[in-house]
């Protein structure tokens, strides 16, 4: 997303900075003095709010998951590890263990004879499990979800709740895990329980059920997170196409269990066993939100503009709200790619997407720029949809990271936007930093070019200090996992409010 960063503990000891007063605006002829070994010149630039100085810093991270002494300088050994295993633990990992204990627990109860229900409806269970994983990666269902949230909080609400309410919008893939891993477990349990008795069963429900259980073991083990982020085209591939054959297996192995009655070894000839079954209605509803995203696929003209070999940004017809992100494919069904979605608002007549050259997809948008892409119409909703719920924030991105940023600041003037990259100008092209300068006042913005200022800033610190002079309520960050992983620590360590960048759709 940007190239990586560092800092240096020695040098930060060695400078002193003066803060002006809250939001003083003062133009790059303003002369602000900051004693630094790195540069002698303030690191005011176009768009800086001045009171926001922060010294230079070296240009590489820290290893990911590494706090270092620069991050909470002033904690002991205790307390940094306290702050990082709670930014471990987040609210992600408390949804996956809390869905998969509660699962096996009644797996075990199950085991055990002591859970009636089971005895009766493990398919209902298994089902109920994997509808559940369903939804919480549905795109209509989680607009939905944001909706609610942000028109239901944003007037009354304390901002701890609205704290509280936005970890779990972000965090609700916790549950997407839990409950598909769970209901894997629970039909191979179910399966287990067939072949026990398959004296009484007919072989067609248990050849079914084997097959189903491959199935649906296989796409839950392509999600796992080292094959998620280092083979994503396997991820993507049997995630999708393997769970596209295990609902389909699904629906086999529902019908024919529930038309097949073991008491009498013959099959039912009525369908009101099968219309009054649990099972029959969870496979409904998931292939419902499973077939929702999908009708929303088209094929839309784009233009691609390449300011730099760094960059396509992709314009697209009609406006869209905040916080919105997108998935792009050059063919129908393979290979999609999710974009932060850039745009005036609602009534614009475009939107935009930042696409840095990463991987062969995002080479290939420059090398050769497409027509026509396909996308789905219905955008899926990022953390930062949820800045309306807000009266004041701070949206903090590094590189392409704008993309993700942008279109909360600029629709919204309660926002602060700080942007750290290099050359972004040269980098990023007249579009984007023409939306920037169009929609985003001098005072409410911080453009850190670190090729221009010999380096990046002390993002920390500057945080602070804007959390101050802005009255933020809180802080969205987005950026590579190393300056995810240091301003997270740095901010909580601080008792700042912030949300970081997440890997995990």
């Amino acid at each position: 997303m940007s190239e990586t960063w560092s800092h240096s503990e020695s040098l930060r000891q060695q400078q002193s900075l003066v803060v002006l007063p809250p939001l003083a605006r003062v133009d790059q002829k303003t002369p602000i003095h900051i004693e630094t070994y790195l540069s002698p010149v303030s690191p005011v630039y176009e768009g800086i709010t001045p009171s926001l100085s922060a010294p230079v810093q070296s240009l590489s991270w820290p290893e990911r998951g590494q706090a270092t002494n620069a991050t909470i300088p002033e904690l002991g050994a205790m307390k940094r590890r306290w702050i990082l295993f709670q930014l471990w633990f987040n609210t992600y990992r408390k949804f996956f263990t809390f869905v998969t204990l509660l699962n096996l627990a009644g797996i075990i109860m199950a085991a055990l004879g002591r859970f009636p229900y089971a005895e009766g409806h493990l398919g209902a269970l298994v089902l109920g499990n994997l509808l559940c994983a369903i939804l919480m990666r549905n795109e209509l269902f989680l607009r939905f979800l944001y909706t609610i949230a942000i028109y239901g909080l944003r007037r009354w609400a304390p901002v701890s709740i609205k704290l509280a309410v936005v970890s779990i919008l972000q965090h609700v893939g916790g549950i997407h895990s839990g409950c598909a891993l769970s209901g894997a477990a629970w039909l191979v349990f179910k399966c287990v329980s067939i072949i026990r008795h398959h004296a009484v069963q007919h072989g067609a429900v248990i050849a079914t059920g084997v097959i189903t259980n491959i199935l649906v073991i296989i796409s839950v083990l392509s999600a796992f997170p080292w094959i998620r982020n280092y083979h994503h085209n396997i991820f993507e591939g049997h995630h999708r196409f393997i769970g596209w054959l295990g609902l389909a297996a699904t629906w086999t192995f529902v019908i024919l269990g529930n038309t097949y009655d073991i008491t009498r070894g013959q099959w039912r000839a009525d369908s009101h066993s099968l219309l009054s079954a649990q099972e029959l209605w969870f496979a409904v509803f998931m292939t419902v939100f499973v077939l929702i995203p999908w009708c929303t696929l088209r094929e839309v003209p784009v233009e691609v503009e390449i300011p730099s070999p760094k960059v396509a940004i992709l314009r697209f017809d009609r406006g869209m709200q905040q916080g919105l992100l997108g998935r792009i494919s050059r063919t129908s069904i393979m290979e999609y790619h999710a974009f932060g979605i850039i745009s005036e608002g609602r009534k614009s007549t475009h939107h935009y997407m930042i696409c840095g050259v990463q991987g062969d997809f995002t080479k290939s948008l420059v090398i050769d720029p497409p027509k026509s892409v396909w996308t789905r119409e219905l955008k899926f909703a990022g953390v930062g949809h949820a800045s309306a719920m807000f009266k004041r924030g701070i949206r903090i991105c590094t590189g392409t990271g704008i993309g993700a940023a942008l279109s909360t600041c600029i629709q919204s003037p309660n926002w602060f936007l700080i942007w750290v990259g290099s050359d972004q100008e040269r980098t990023f092209g007249p579009t984007i930093t023409g939306l920037i300068h169009k929609h985003i006042e001098p005072e409410r913005m911080i453009l850190w070019d670190s090729k221009k200022r010999g380096g990046r800033p002390d993002t920390v610190q500057l945080l602070k200090d804007t959390w101050t002079s802005f009255g933020a309520e809180v802080i969205f960050i987005t950026s590579n996992m190393q300056g995810n992983d240091e301003m997270m620590q740095g901010c909580h360590a601080a008792g700042l409010h912030a949300f970081g960048t997440l890997w995990d759709f």
